[in-house]
């Protein structure tokens, strides 16, 4: 079966928007634009990005948050809330670092707003899935937990839901363990 050409949008198209520090995304062809999240989502994210810098200095690796592109393919450029790439895919880059990441991640993580909410449950989800990465943390501020997909057979079953008192695991990070009250902050 011949691959379908990108219809609309391309990784192209995104090159020629302006930094302004907009949230540009690309899937499947169609653009989407997302305001700026709010003070809990990036409490929440820092927290999850000083947990998981603390593991990568320690085990090697990068952690890289938003906006910062991540390239599926040409008509696939997503930037995700968070992403962990670990030593052993830096190894195998042509240009770590670069704009924009051309790795599927070990861990993608993405912190629910109103505005991305179903995108982030279906279409990146999906997205995510269809190219293989390992896990996909969904943080739910409006359930108070942590959705967790986990890759197997090629596919994300139904997600592990971590609540306040349990501890947040990946496979693809070995040793990580992150207490979803932490994470989650003060209860609302």
């Amino acid at each position: 079966m011949a691959a379908r050409a990108p219809v609309g949008y391309t990784y192209d198209d995104l090159l020629r928007f302006p930094e302004d520090n907009t949230r540009r995304e690309v899937i499947g062809g169609e653009l989407f634009v997302s305001p700026s999240p709010s003070w809990r989502h990036q409490e929440v994210l820092k927290v999850l990005g000083v947990e998981l810098h603390l593991y990568a200095r320690q085990e090697g690796g990068v952690v890289v948050f938003a906006p910062l592109d991540t390239w599926f393919t040409h008509a696939d450029i997503v930037q995700p809330d968070a992403l962990s790439v670990t030593r052993e895919q830096l190894d195998r880059l042509d240009a770590p670092l670069e704009r924009p990441i051309k790795v599927v991640p070990a861990l993608l993580a993405e912190v629910s707003s109103p505005s991305t909410r179903r995108r982030d449950l279906t279409q990146k989800r999906d997205l995510y899935e269809r190219f293989g990465v390992p896990e996909y943390w969904f943080v739910d501020l409006d359930a108070d937990r942590v959705e967790a997909y986990r890759l197997s057979d090629g596919r994300y079953p139904a997600p592990v839901l971590l609540g306040r008192g349990e501890t947040l695991t990946a496979a693809a990070l070995p040793g990580l363990a992150l207490a979803v009250g932490e994470l989650l902050g003060a209860e609302a």
